[in-house]
């Protein structure tokens, strides 16, 4: 069954860094554009970062100059570089493909931040 696996959260202090992954059934990954999404204590899941198939990247504001995105197109697998954390990061982390997403989710992986 196709599926979306991240991994790489934690608790962090304001300031500090983390890698998330997602790894990605062939099926849902190939050739598609692969986003980060988060939902964040309260809110409606928004759109974090996007990277195309062949490599064109986009950020929210929110994050543009502290996050990069990248992809292993080999692995299936989409990052996320997480820098200069701040408490407002703090959220469920998801990818799934853009602009459609894939119908089901995978469970995401929880970010933390501390002031």
């Amino acid at each position: 069954q196709a599926q979306l696996e991240e991994s790489g959260g934690g608790l962090v202090q304001a300031g500090g860094s983390l890698r998330l992954a997602c790894e990605a059934s062939r099926s849902i990954f190939s050739n598609k554009a692969m986003g980060w999404y988060r939902q964040g204590p309260g809110k409606q899941r928004e759109l974090v970062a996007i990277i195309r198939a062949g490599g064109n990247t986009m950020y929210a504001d929110s994050v543009k100059g502290r996050f990069t995105i990248s992809r292993d197109n080999a692995k299936n697998t989409v990052y996320l570089q997480m820098n200069v954390l701040k408490p407002e990061d703090t959220a469920l982390y998801f990818c799934n493909t853009y602009p459609t997403p894939y119908a089901k989710w995978g469970q995401g992986t929880q970010v933390t931040v501390s002031s």
